[in-house]
Order: structure tokens, then C-alpha cells, then sequence
């Protein structure tokens, strides 16, 4: 079932079509049914079937129980690891916008008018 907010583009469809049939040929190759491998990781059947498929709206924890099954849940640690794009605008040099300092204690007009009786004396000759 679709959930109201789930917005896929065509690209992302893709990604997670070829995501469900990589998960399906790793289950397939162990030789483990839908069934057993749903058990397993603690998820329904309808769940792991909308992994197969590559549904949008499947919870990533759910990814990582499958995963975790069929022992491939380091797979999880090489997303955004390389970051290309990261690593240009890192390069190009932008910055961060750091805090303003903090203002130094500075006396008001008024207060710089009025004597607080640390001036020396006026000599009058």
C-alpha cells in the first residue's frame, strides 16, 4: 500500500527496483524461501515482497533486517561514503559561517559623559 507522501522520481524507482531484485538474487542464491527468510528477519511477507519489488514506502530498518539475513548489512556503511559532490564543495573551499564574537564590554554615550569620579581634578591656574 502507497503511502500519501511517498514522491518517487524515475531515478529513484530504478534505483530501488535494481535494490529489490539484488536483495531477491542474494535470497535466491541461499536457497531461502520468502517465507523462511521474512521469519528470520522478523518482518511480514508482504514486507519482504515489497523489498523484492522495490517499493518506496518500506522502512529502511526493514532493508537492514534483510540484510542482516543474509549478511550483507556492512552494504548499509558504503552508502554516501564516497560523497563526490561533498568533497568538491569541501575543496572549493566554502565555509562554515561561524558565530559572530562576542561585543566587548564598551560604555554608552551617556555613561562616557558622566564622571564617575575616576577623572583627576581640572587645575585651574
Amino acid at each position: 500500500m502507497k503511502s500519501k507522501g511517498t514522491y518517487t522520481t524515475q531515478k529513484q524507482k530504478n534505483i530501488l527496483t535494481t535494490l529489490g531484485e539484488n536483495i531477491k538474487l542474494a535470497r535466491l542464491r541461499r536457497k531461502l524461501s520468502i517465507r523462511s527468510m521474512a521469519e528470520r528477519a522478523g518482518i511480514a511477507t508482504s514486507t519482504l515482497g515489497n523489498i523484492e519489488v522495490g517499493s518506496p514506502s518500506v522502512s529502511l530498518g526493514s532493508y537492514l533486517q534483510v540484510l542482516s539475513v543474509l549478511r550483507l548489512e556492512e552494504d548499509l556503511l558504503l552508502i554516501a561514503d564516497k560523497d563526490p559532490l561533498g568533497r568538491q564543495i569541501q575543496d572549493a573551499g566554502l565555509t562554515v559561517k561561524k558565530r559572530a564574537p562576542k561585543k566587548k564590554n564598551t560604555t554608552t554615550a551617556i555613561e562616557h559623559v558622566i564622571d564617575k569620579g575616576n577623572s583627576e581634578e581640572p587645575e585651574f591656574d
